[in-house]
């Protein structure tokens, strides 16, 4: 009895075993949707920092129309372009992160967005073509623009992006004949720009001067953002460059600008010692010492403008191209404001004097021959202080003009060599966008902000109105001139 209950007994543990069996592998085929919903939701509280140890991904599998790959133990998704055909790949390598977000590449080279260390959504995927390219700079939120060849890129929230460096020069679609016809258009502008002060300042009537004070004003606002916001900004971002490597010492940019600052002061108080020593007169010639620096600082910048256009991508070009030709009609008139106004100031002092009221005294004959006496001292003073004439202005005026379509042209002819990455490139253009700063800055703080409202100039004793109107235009040029940094 007891020899027939064991084949029984057998009997019934194998069915019973059998089942386990049968219930565990039919466990193990569970639908993904039962399985699968928390790689799909998972947030980045789970691993805030995904690519700090995500590498790679593999076992890779499809469940219905979506693909799945094991990390460890964990299963995420990957979202494989709508375009890719044939089998799976089994694995997915060099992951890393673009904005917070987790990519690994296929073995095609494509990029593929896996879902699970991070709150975003497959709708907001990293497109699997992407190219390291003039695209790539449109695309993620990022806001892009290029600085002499260098594509900087600042994405959401962050200081700089977040792709590695390359520092190999980049190959772009280049439409050179679009190029070479704004090149006269940049030409155009910038004169127009420049010489537009230099024929209003004669014809403009006396009540209508307070117009050409404030745009002599707004010039100056210009040339003072100009100098921080745009040159000490792209030499600093020139000399931080990741292909430039780590600098030695750190304030490389402000020592240059610093010896920007010296190089004006030196060339100013040579000049100035030279016109006391051989001119007698030397108001004249210290006003056209100050604007010859002023120019000489703005021609160093604008031919750095030049080269700058030509060499960004086409999809950045026409942008960049809108903002330089306003930034190059704000310049004009920051310097054509000042080459106008040479010898304008002594002219205005000896009008006064010819125009003044007669002096109070006892006698109305010594009167008389006081005041005559002081008109034509003055007059015949401001006969030997001539302004520069107006061919001496143009060519002042045609140098500002022409020396950005240089740029261009030049800029033109090495675009199939340059490479704004490479270390002697960023080293050239960090020192003189660096030392164009320190120009401009001497130049827009001393000669003409502090010369125009402190140290005998027009404004010192101006009416509130005058003042006033004088403020907002010197306002509005910092602000305009700082807005138009943002792209360039």
């Amino acid at each position: 009895m007891g020899y027939s209950r064991s084949p029984l007994a057998a009997i019934l543990f194998a069915f019973l075993l059998s089942d386990r069996i049968f219930s565990y592998a039919a466990a193990s085929h569970i639908p993904p949707r039962h399985t699968l919903q928390a790689p799909m939701t998972t947030t980045g509280s789970v691993l805030p920092r995904a690519t700090d140890s995500l590498t790679a991904v593999s076992d890779c599998h499809q469940h219905g129309a979506s693909v799945y790959c094991l990390y460890g133990a964990t299963e995420l998704q990957v979202v494989v372009p709508t375009t890719a055909t044939g089998e799976i790949p089994p694995t997915y390598t060099d992951c890393h992160g673009h904005n917070d977000v987790s990519f690994c590449v296929a073995p095609d080279g494509s990029d593929v967005q896996v879902i699970g260390f991070t709150s975003e959504s497959p709708d907001e995927s990293h497109s699997g073509e992407e190219t390291h390219d003039d695209t790539e700079s449109e695309s993620g939120g990022q806001n892009c623009h290029f600085h002499a060849g260098v594509e900087h890129c600042v994405g959401e929230g962050e200081s700089e992006t977040s792709e590695p460096a390359e520092c190999s020069r980049r190959d772009r679609s280049y439409n050179i004949p679009l190029r070479i016809g704004l090149l006269f258009v940049i030409l155009v502008t910038s004169f127009i720009g420049v010489a537009g002060p230099i024929f209003l300042k004669p014809v403009l009537p006396q009540k209508f001067q307070m117009v050409f004070i404030v745009l002599k004003q707004f010039g100056t606002g210009v040339i003072i953002a100009t100098a921080f916001v745009h040159l000490f900004t792209h030499a600093q971002l020139m000399f931080s460059n990741e292909c430039l490597g780590e600098l030695a010492y750190e304030a490389t940019t402000a020592a240059v600008v610093m010896a920007g600052l010296f190089f004006a002061f030196t060339v100013e108080s040579t000049s100035h010692r030279l016109a006391r020593k051989f001119w007698t007169k030397t108001q004249y010639s210290d006003e056209v010492v100050g604007v010859a620096v002023l120019e000489a600082g703005i021609i160093f910048h604008s031919l750095l403008i030049g080269i700058t256009l030509v060499v960004s991508g086409d999809s950045f070009f026409i942008t960049l191209f809108i903002v330089i030709l306003f930034h190059q009609m704000f310049e004009g008139l920051a310097l054509g404001t000042r080459i106008a106004s040479v010898g304008q100031h002594i002219r205005a002092e000896g009008d006064h004097a010819n125009h003044a009221p007669p002096v109070t005294v006892e006698s109305p004959s010594a009167q008389r021959i006081g005041s005559g006496t002081d008109n034509q001292d003055s007059l015949d003073e401001n006969k030997d202080r001539k302004s520069l004439s107006m061919p001496q202005k143009l060519i002042m005026a045609t140098a500002f003009a022409l020396i950005t379509p240089v740029g261009m042209a030049i800029g033109i002819g090495v675009l199939k060599k340059f490479n704004g990455n490479d270390p002697s490139t960023l080293i050239a253009l960090g020192t003189l966008n660096a030392l164009s700063a320190g120009i401009l800055i001497w130049v827009g703080l001393v000669e003409m902000w502090a010369g125009d409202w402190m140290f005998g100039g027009e404004l010192v004793d101006a009416s509130f109105v005058k003042t006033t109107f004088a403020g907002f235009g010197l306002v509005a040029g910092m602000v305009l001139m700082a807005f138009l940094g943002k792209w360039a």
